[in-house]
């Protein structure tokens, strides 16, 4: 098959997914999308003739606006423009997961500093304030007392970015000192993994510990769950442990990633991430060439 890889910077992650595709002998047309223009008629030449088009944009608003376009040519897209738009904004995250019935930490939104700190005074310390698009744990605070709260709205509200004029507040979840992240590919945990550390954010990204993580049979559910309530796709999945007993226990969602990293995920387990996401590529493109060339009659009623 021929795949397009949309990117902005080829990162360990592409590399892996590049050799995966490459030793299967599919043909892959890179695109950096700094150097391309997306017209409403037709797509950048190296993907006119891509039977699935990846999108391994690094920025979120490249992302967004380049799966679109793709979408918007009727050439596969993973992930599709509607999982983008859900995933790569915490509010739309949240409401996704709500809607579903998905256990998800307490959440707030505010639009002015007032409000917000009504909000916050409202959870008690400690609580947590986000931003609503990013990633890597940049620009999120842990929020011990009413000036610090204070402070840290005052900085927002000078930053003047219309998105940190939406104040996303949280619950602080006593996890154990850790989370979990498993990658999916349409709601089938691939692998998972935990990462650890003594700071209270725990991203790889900003040096925690990773070890393989067994998945038990609750943890796959919500994950399965959390990417039907996102549309599906190649997805990261974010889960807490509550670390209570009864009805206290069990996991809550917090994130679900669109554009997942897997790097830290393939060294800590035993899965070659890249070459399950190859599989799932092909099967996918399969049944969609299945699909397309069936008759009416085979795919209706």
């Amino acid at each position: 098959m021929e795949v397009g890889l949309l990117y902005s910077r080829i990162r360990p992650d592409e590399k892996l997914l590049l050799t995966a595709l490459r030793e299967r002998g599919h043909e892959v047309h890179k695109v950096d999308v700094r150097e391309v223009t997306f017209g409403l008629d037709a797509p950048p030449e190296p993907l006119g003739d891509c039977d699935v088009v990846l999108d391994r944009c690094l920025a979120t608003s490249r992302s967004r606006y380049a799966s679109r376009f793709v979408d918007h040519y009727d050439l596969p897209v993973v992930n599709s423009p509607e999982t983008a738009t859900l995933c790569s904004d915490k509010v739309e995250t949240s409401l996704a997961l709500s809607a579903a019935g998905i256990p998800t930490p307490e959440t707030t939104v505010a639009f002015t500093t007032e409000a917000a700190l009504d909000a916050i005074e409202a959870f008690g310390y400690p609580c947590v304030l986000k931003p609503v698009v990013g990633s890597w744990g940049r620009l999120m605070a842990k929020l011990d007392s009413r000036s610090a709260a204070e402070a840290v709205l005052e900085h927002k509200a000078t930053l003047g970015h219309y998105e940190h004029s939406v104040f996303y507040v949280q619950q602080f979840v006593e996890k154990p000192g850790r989370d979990l992240r498993m990658l999916t590919l349409d709601g089938e945990p691939v692998a998972a993994m935990s990462r650890s550390s003594d700071h209270w954010l725990t991203n790889a990204a900003a040096g925690a510990e990773t070890s393989a993580f067994d998945l038990d049979p609750e943890a796959e559910q919500l994950a399965h769950e959390a990417s039907q309530a996102v549309g599906g796709g190649l997805l990261g999945v974010d889960l807490m442990e509550l670390g209570g007993e009864g009805a206290d226990a069990g996991y809550t969602v917090h994130e679900v990633n669109h554009t997942v990293e897997f790097k830290a995920l393939n060294a800590a387990v035993d899965v070659d991430v890249a070459a399950a996401v190859v599989d799932w590529l092909e099967a996918t493109v399969a049944g969609s060439d299945a699909a397309s060339d069936a008759t009416p009659a085979e795919v209706g009623p």
